[in-house]
């Protein structure tokens, strides 16, 4: 009879909440509120607030209660693209273009076209790129700080395929990663795929707790580190020297795997020494041009230690075989004549013109960012639920993304991650006006 009246109750509420009887946002009793109520144990009616969670359609947070969700918004906001279609003006996903390069990629096809080697890009490639190209790449990564041999480069589909290949090559189901407690969902959903556990590290300043780090190491076997010292995403840090070779010595103590992402990383100028640089032996670094160059240009690189390179291999030819001979004939040649650089210049410029246009559209509002990133991290006040803030943004035609797809932690905090690379410079201030008014309204 018990499980009965559970199972009742759980349905009731959610249909409550479906039909919109139970507003988005209406705070639930608490749970011996609730259990008074409906003459439940204690531990019956937490269990029902755990399934209607595990339904989407109430969130818990501690010290604040229960609290209905905005069931309408797309749970997986952040992650699918699919949610900023149909004429939305996107800020939830970044895909930098500048004027001339539809040119640019015109002009190298035709070159490739005329070119002898033609015939080779219709054959299977060595599984981590010809030695030329990974040569290049290994010429590339030292303009970045980085000095490797080609033999220690693999040519891969893109930053998230060489994360993937990484992933696969180098970590076991069940292992312990360390990450920021905001973190990129693409590592998120790999460690999902993959059955990894990741472990939350806080933020303090310009980077992770160390101090967490270290206690987490102490306490739990941690294999691994995931790490975006250079233009975190999303909350836009660039580690300091003194914490890199803090994170190094831990990691040297502990016997972690460094797992060095710097897709953003070509935003700061001048940063310090990557991670793969301070500890060759035990770092991978992963990089691409996905954001520097083009999206639809899914050519990316994985530097590692030669010992490991076989590994690697396999993986990529577990999931790719070769990467796509043409993209990565296009994206050589542009590392190797220095269109690569340029671009990066000119969008580390355009990333700072959009910044200072949200600094004084946002100014108030506390927002966390570098000034030459293409993103924002917004944190909302107390009184503000980051669900229905998207969901009014949304209905005014705007896509934005919660924190909920950046949370490696039970508590999700309510904020927003902007954006800003993907529409131009007047939809861009259209779009934060509106997202500060909308943020205004609901202040009140």
């Amino acid at each position: 009879m018990a499980h009965a009246r559970y199972k009742t109750l759980v349905d009731t509420l959610a249909a409550e909440i479906r039909q919109g009887r139970l507003a988005p946002g209406t705070r639930l009793p608490t749970h011996r509120e609730l259990a008074a109520r409906e003459g439940l144990a204690l531990v019956t009616a937490t269990r029902v607030y755990a399934e209607l969670e595990a339904m989407g359609l109430v969130s818990g947070e501690t010290g604040r209660g229960t609290f209905v969700r905005e069931t309408l918004l797309p749970r997986d906001l952040g992650i699918d693209q699919q949610a900023a279609a149909a004429g939305m003006v996107d800020l939830n996903f970044n895909y930098p273009s500048l004027p001339g390069q539809a040119e640019l990629l015109r002009s190298a096809l035709r070159q490739l076209a005329s070119s002898g080697d033609l015939e080779a890009l219709l054959r299977y490639q060595p599984h981590g790129g010809r030695p030329h190209e990974r040569a290049i790449v290994a010429r590339h990564l030292a303009r970045r700080g980085l000095a490797v041999g080609a033999d220690q480069v693999a040519i891969v589909g893109g930053a998230q395929h060489g994360l993937a290949t990484v992933v696969m090559a180098l970590l076991q189901p069940g292992d312990v990663v360390a990450t920021d407690a905001l973190t990129y969902p693409g590592f998120k959903v790999l460690a999902e795929a993959h059955r990894l556990e990741l472990a939350p590290i806080p933020a303090a300043g310009q980077g992770p707790d160390l101090d967490a780090l270290e206690a987490l190491c102490k306490r739990r076997r941690v294999r691994a580190v995931y790490a975006m010292p250079t233009l975190h995403n999303p909350l836009g840090w660039v580690m300091g020297a003194s914490r890199r070779r803090q994170l190094v010595a831990t990691a040297r103590r502990h016997g972690l795997l460094i797992i060095e992402d710097a897709a953003y990383a070509f935003l700061a100028a001048d940063p310090p020494a990557p991670l793969a640089a301070l500890a060759p032996e035990l770092t991978v670094y992963v990089g691409g041009i996905s954001k520097s160059v083009a999206t639809g240009l899914r050519v990316g690189f994985v530097a590692a230690p030669a010992a490991w390179g076989p590994k690697i291999g396999r993986a990529i030819r577990a999931t790719t075989w070769n990467t796509p001979s043409v993209m990565t004939a296009i994206a050589c040649g542009w590392l190797d004549d220095g269109t690569v650089a340029r671009l990066e210049a000119e969008k580390r410029q355009d990333a700072t013109t959009r910044q200072a246009i949200a600094g004084e559209i946002l100014t108030g509002l506390r927002p966390v960012r570098h000034p030459a990133s293409y993103f924002v991290w917004l944190p909302l006040a107390a009184e503000l639920r980051a669900d229905q803030v998207a969901m009014a943004l949304m209905s005014d035609r705007i896509s934005v993304s919660t924190a909920e797809p950046f949370a490696t932690t039970a508590q999700v905090p309510h904020a927003l991650r902007l954006a800003l690379g993907s529409v131009g410079l007047d939809a861009l201030r259209d779009a934060l006006e509106k997202v500060r008014r909308v943020i205004d309204d609901q202040s009140y």
